[in-house]
């Protein structure tokens, strides 16, 4: 049984992103420990760059905000992934000030050793998504993760128009079969 972490970067409750990782959630959590971090409900501070979390003791941020309920669990974590609405070509602020915050050394004693990518746009166009897969690609060679694979959902503005598609059983399908060795596929 893997343990796996999945940050959701929407702001909009109940909307596309929360139903994506809802139907990620539900695929894999018949085998394995699945939890969900809303980015949007923590109250994380950005970045400073000062590079103090090298010299603190447990390589920690000296911030005390939302952070703490995200180092706790990806420190217990197999699977890490990532959800979110595409805003301007990337994903939502609040993601990016978590995912900017694990720039802390203390990363690395997360156990994570896949990652896998879950994107809703409003856009219909055929590179939507390119900005972000390049960043996804450039994080698993850094960190030398397994790509667990992705689902992209195009056309979704509003919010539930994810049912329309055939997003939810793409995500509840990838749920299933991510912890299998032979990798992820790209949706």
């Amino acid at each position: 049984m893997s343990r796996i972490t999945v940050l959701v970067g929407s702001p909009r409750r109940g909307g596309n992103t929360d139903l994506l990782a809802r139907a990620f959630a539900e695929g894999a959590g018949a085998s394995h420990e699945v939890s969900l971090i809303s980015a949007a409900s923590l109250d994380i501070h950005p970045c400073l760059g000062c590079n103090a979390c090298y010299a603190s003791e447990g390589h920690r941020c000296f911030q005390r905000d939302g952070m703490d309920q995200v180092y706790e669990p990806l420190l217990r974590t197999d699977i890490l992934v990532l959800a979110s609405p595409v805003y301007f070509y990337g994903i939502s602020a609040q993601l990016k000030t978590l995912i900017d915050r694990l720039h802390a050394p203390l990363r690395d004693r997360f156990p994570i050793r896949k990652l896998a990518l879950l994107l809703v746009g409003a856009a219909t166009l055929p590179d939507l998504f390119d900005p972000i897969l390049l960043q996804y690609r450039m994080l698993l060679r850094f960190f030398r993760l397994e790509d667990g694979g992705t689902v992209l959902v195009r056309g979704c503005r509003d919010k539930g128009d994810v049912r329309r598609t055939d997003g939810l059983r793409q995500a509840r399908e990838l749920g299933a079969r991510i912890a299998q060795p032979t990798g992820g596929s790209h949706a």
